[in-house]
């Protein structure tokens, strides 16, 4: 699309503003202004699942498992979903500077994401109101196959405060539950594994267990809970001890049914 149509389009987003045709007007006028192959809106919240506006793209697989697999838990593992739980600022973020050191290596990069074809991420974010947080995320995909260039980002940044203020507008109405604190992901995995599975972690494991989720390393892992890597690599050896399992792999696929809310 031409950037002479830009502010036409612009015009017509602010016009759509507390109307079903918000999504869409907004990917016209980013069509305008960026380069990308597909985009996805939705909202993260305290206590519950996310919830999906708006999604398009040129290829099927991108969003093609986005209700099932992701909303249903897997999200609890998106670097994105990371800034929503420590309450980022609002502006734009690039998936690959967000993500943990070890995220291309774990499991939910290797059983979901990749599945998704993408190659890369802009997330415009911001926080509408307490407890919610709103990413409009741009990709590219299999399409072109190409990333973000410094200069994709850099048009990017520069129109992110007027995205960020329209989806704070839009859907300024949004609440979270009324209890806004943050869920307590590691407590309920540990005592949902002990009721199911029998398996009794600590406070401290169960911690471990959702770091080496994400595709933290043992050096991450310890920079995060302010403990040393040896220690690290001690308590991961105990928690796969007590899980009977020898690998990360074998640890996402034990704990994913947690995650999304389903058990035997």
């Amino acid at each position: 699309m031409s950037p002479d149509m830009a502010p036409d389009k612009l015009g017509q987003l602010i016009l759509s503003v507390g109307t079903e045709q918000f999504g869409e007007t907004l990917q016209d006028w980013l069509d305008a202004v960026c380069v990308f192959d597909n985009i996805g809106i939705l909202a993260f919240f305290q206590g519950r699942p996310p919830r999906v506006f708006y999604t398009h793209a040129r290829t099927s697989r991108v969003f093609d498992r986005i209700d099932s697999q992701y909303v249903g838990g897997a999200y609890l593992l998106d670097p994105f979903f990371g800034l929503h739980q420590s309450k980022a600022p609002a502006g734009l973020y690039r998936l690959s500077d967000v993500a943990p050191d070890q995220f291309q290596r774990n499991e939910y990069f290797k059983s979901y994401y990749r599945n998704t074809t993408l190659t890369d991420e802009l997330a415009f974010f911001c926080s509408p109101a307490p407890g919610v947080s709103i990413t409009v995320c741009i990709g590219r995909d299999e399409t072109t196959g190409s990333r973000f260039s410094t200069k994709d980002r850099e048009g990017a940044t520069r129109i992110a405060p007027v995205v960020n203020a329209l989806v704070c507008r839009n859907w300024g109405d949004l609440r979270s539950e009324e209890n806004t604190t943050p869920p307590d992901v590691a407590g309920d995995l540990r005592q949902r594994l002990e009721q199911d599975k029998g398996i009794a972690l600590s406070g401290r494991q169960s911690e471990v267990a959702l770091l080496v989720l994400k595709g933290h390393s043992s050096i991450s892992i310890g920079l995060t809970l302010g403990i040393s890597p040896q220690t690290v690599k001690v308590i991961r050896k105990q928690l796969y001890k007590k899980c009977q399992i020898s690998s990360q792999g074998e640890l996402y696929y034990l704990i994913a049914p947690y995650l999304s809310g389903q058990s035997d």
